[in-house]
């Protein structure tokens, strides 16, 4: 049943790509030179609807958090070869997939990247294990955590500041 679940909201998220129109090489193109936000709001939102709704599925008991490590290495690391790669492709891993299932071939060289450099991954994670990633290793820690406050202040810190980043963003007409 998971795995049902997993393929109908992927299509859907897919769809909603589709619609936001984020998955035109042109508005990645403005997103990558901060001329066009459309990419920005479509990501602001869906992280802000993300956070309430997964924490509200965790309090209803209806899901488990499975909370990383946080490390300041392998999120650089990650951060890097991630722009990297949007950069020279001109999607990201989402809009990838989606553009391919609209029929862009040009799509098809990144999800061969994005193969090709799991492999990678896989294939040197003993060595980046301990290098790379354990660099600014601080362990399993969330932003409440840090902050000392349960995670509804902060979510709701969170929702406020992203809704006054949206209205800035829609104002300034990017």
């Amino acid at each position: 049943m998971d795995l049902w679940f997993g393929l109908f909201t992927g299509i859907g998220f897919g769809v909603l790509l589709q619609r936001a129109e984020v998955i035109r090489h042109d508005r990645q193109l403005g997103a990558l030179l901060l001329q066009d936000m459309t990419i920005v709001k479509f990501m602001l939102s869906t992280i802000l609807v993300g956070m309430v709704g997964v924490h509200l599925l965790v309090d209803l008991d209806l899901a488990k958090l499975s909370i990383k490590t946080l490390s300041l290495g392998g999120n650089l690391l990650g951060g890097v070869v991630f722009g990297l790669g949007w950069a020279l492709l001109g999607y990201c891993p989402g809009t990838a997939g989606a553009a391919l299932g609209e029929g862009r071939v040009d799509a098809l060289a990144g999800m061969a990247g994005m193969v090709v450099g799991a492999g990678l991954y896989a294939e040197f994670y003993p060595a980046l294990k301990e290098s790379v990633i354990a660099w600014g290793n601080f362990g399993k820690v969330t932003v409440p955590q840090l902050l000392g406050l349960g995670h509804w202040p902060v979510i709701a810190a969170f929702l406020v500041c992203g809704v006054l980043l949206l209205r800035f963003i829609e104002r300034k007409g990017l």
